[in-house]
């Protein structure tokens, strides 16, 4: 198994040194950065496979860095972990609408953070190569890990992916938050109920008019994706 990348940008030495010792006893690369420019240079050059990312840095602040390589077809992929003193609700919802994959409140353990980093890394990574779908012109391609809909490709992040791939090869079944955190999110204990709405919001977003109607609330239940009405 090739040994993962891990870039981590934060402008407090201690903290990149103590997650660096945490990541490499646990067998990743890593890669150190002390402010975003640096850290985007980096990102381009050396493609790491994740980004743990502090979220208040002087100049440019760890979410205006994520927005930035979100928007970049390049980097659009790369998974996010955001760290930040902040753990107030409304600041880990902004920083998922940002496109981070998780986040982790400091003071937090090294061991925490390399099981969130382990399980964001699972879910970014394709679960083998299977069919491609297609639903009402949107097409679902596992061996390229793309999204089309009438041919025309769509932008879309590894987590509202593999949640599209999972409804897809899923359908006309409603499935609760906390079914779709086991089957999506791989069981990851850190993550909340509400984060499966952030990234419902944001795949109806990705999926545009034309197709935002598949993904369907099911009242007092959770989603399903349907073609029928």
């Amino acid at each position: 198994m090739s040994t993962k990348t891990v870039l981590i940008v934060d402008d407090e030495a201690s903290i990149r040194e103590m997650i660096a010792i945490a990541l490499e006893m646990a067998n990743y690369q890593v890669l150190e950065a002390d402010n975003a420019q640096t850290a985007h240079a980096m990102v381009v050059d050396h493609k790491p496979d994740l980004l743990v990312l502090d979220w208040m840095m002087p100049g440019t602040s760890g979410i205006e860095l994520a927005r930035r390589l979100k928007r970049e077809e390049a980097t659009a992929e790369l998974p996010i972990i955001l760290l930040t003193a902040k753990g107030e609700e409304d600041n880990k919802i902004q920083g998922l609408e940002a496109g981070a994959d998780d986040y982790i409140t400091k003071p937090f353990s090294p061991r925490e953070l390399v099981a969130r980093l382990k399980a964001v890394l699972r879910r970014a990574t394709p679960q083998g190569v299977e069919q491609a779908i297609e639903v009402e012109g949107l097409l679902l391609d596992p061996t390229s890990h793309r999204v089309s809909t009438h041919g025309d490709p769509l932008e879309i992040g590894p987590t509202e992916y593999r949640l599209l791939q999972f409804f897809m090869t899923h359908q006309e079944r409603a499935y609760t938050r906390s079914q779709l955190l086991d089957q999506v999110w791989g069981g990851n204990v850190y993550v909340e109920e509400r984060t499966v709405d952030v990234h419902i919001r944001r795949l109806r977003k990705v999926l545009g008019e034309a197709h935002q109607h598949l993904i369907q609330t099911v009242r007092g239940t959770g989603y399903r994706f349907s073609a029928k009405g």
